[in-house]
């Protein structure tokens, strides 16, 4: 690992996977497990860069294939690199664009040497190889890039997600020696679908590179929530301790909490403010959905357990008036509380981990936000 990137455990849990531990990035220390709010097209939607300090963020993600579309990595590198294009002075990790090229993209076509696809704003053709997501994303100059894999969709035959996946090894190879830049990590990840035998394939095999970070991709989906917690249970063990694990996409809270509790450190997701700018709002007891009738004249806070500016000044039934009047106000003030939630969520993990009280913290989560037992699984 490079002097520049050092990854830390501080604590163990005793009675699970989870852990406590510190990345150290050209751009700030980042205490794990972390949750990162997602800038896709170098903004986090709705909230600026002075309110994401504000929150406690200490990295945020951005995504390669979107900002390449537009405005262009060249252009984001003539003006001095993502973190002062977008004014963030903290960390930024870089998706490698794989997930979309293969969600979004328009008749694409893999081969060995990449994925050639027609862009989903302009139809434009274009050509994506693991050497060329690596140097759009040293153009970007994000803290940590992610190697070009391929998202393999749910469910998936065999014999193509074993396919996939020795793909995915070579072009993370082709990925590695493509990397020019000392000041920027590159992260291999972990694919295989649900397969366990594939999954610990995948991490044994990106293993052998001595990658500083592994993202364990191809997750959430669309599969079951118990077959991603299998998928975990097989990848996790099989990753060097002492590198960060990353479960990319995922981010709703109970999914954080079985990640921790697996031994995940780092997590990202567009959840909570996708949900944010549709009226919903997580809270310690469940989900709110605030643009309903019930709360026309509700005039307690979103989540009365917290202490956030929206729920400390505004209530519900003035959220509800901003939404069906179409005010943009109204997402912002969810956005910023959905993502208080999940960051706080996370420190509220990381104290059980500290006090090896994550059984017990748990369990009262579970039973608190979704009125059930944690999953035995």
């Amino acid at each position: 690992m490079s002097q520049l990137f050092a990854f830390e455990q501080i604590h163990q849990e005793t009675n699970s996977r989870a852990r406590l531990g510190r990345l150290h990035t050209p751009h700030g220390t980042i205490q794990t497990p972390v949750f990162m709010p997602v800038g896709t097209r170098a903004t986090v939607k709705a909230i600026t860069p002075d309110e994401l300090r504000e929150l406690g963020a200490t990295i945020i993600l951005a995504n390669t294939y979107h900002l390449e579309m537009r405005p262009g990595s060249q252009l984001i590198k003539e003006a001095g690199g993502l973190h002062k294009f977008m004014a963030w002075d903290r960390a930024i990790l870089t998706d490698s664009g794989g997930f979309q090229v293969f969600s979004l993209a328009k008749l694409r076509q893999i081969t060995e040497a990449g994925v050639l696809f027609r862009s989903h704003i302009d139809g434009s053709e274009h050509l994506f190889t693991p050497e060329r997501a690596v140097a759009i994303q040293e153009n970007l100059g994000a803290d940590i890039m992610m190697a070009f894999d391929e998202c393999l969709p749910y469910p998936v035959a065999t014999d193509y997600a074993q396919q996939a996946v020795e793909r995915n090894t070579r072009w993370a190879e082709r990925c590695l020696k493509a990397k020019g830049r000392s000041d920027q990590a590159l992260f291999g990840i972990v694919q295989g679908g649900v397969d366990p035998a594939l999954r610990r394939r995948s991490a044994k095999d990106l293993s052998q590179m001595d990658f500083p970070g592994y993202g364990i991709g191809g997750l959430s989906v669309g599969e079951p929530a118990h077959l991603m917690y299998q998928a975990l249970d097989a990848t996790v063990p099989c990753l060097p301790s002492d590198r960060p694990r990353y479960l990319m996409g995922v981010g709703s809270p109970d999914h954080l909490v079985e990640g921790v509790w697996r031994g995940v450190d780092m997590f990202d997701c567009v959840f909570p403010t996708r949900i944010a700018r549709n009226g919903t709002a997580l809270t310690a007891r469940g989900r709110v959905v605030v643009r309903n009738a019930a709360y026309a004249e509700d005039f307690g806070p979103l989540d009365p357990d917290c202490d956030c500016p929206t729920c400390r000044q505004f209530p519900r039934a003035y959220i509800r008036h901003l939404f069906n009047t179409g005010e943009m106000l109204g997402p912002r003030l969810v956005t910023y509380h959905n993502l208080h939630f999940l960051i706080g969520l996370m420190d509220q993990i990381q104290a059980a981990i500290i006090s090896d009280d994550l059984p017990a913290w748990r369990r009262e989560f579970w039973q608190k936000h979704y009125h059930c037992d944690p999953p035995q699984i």
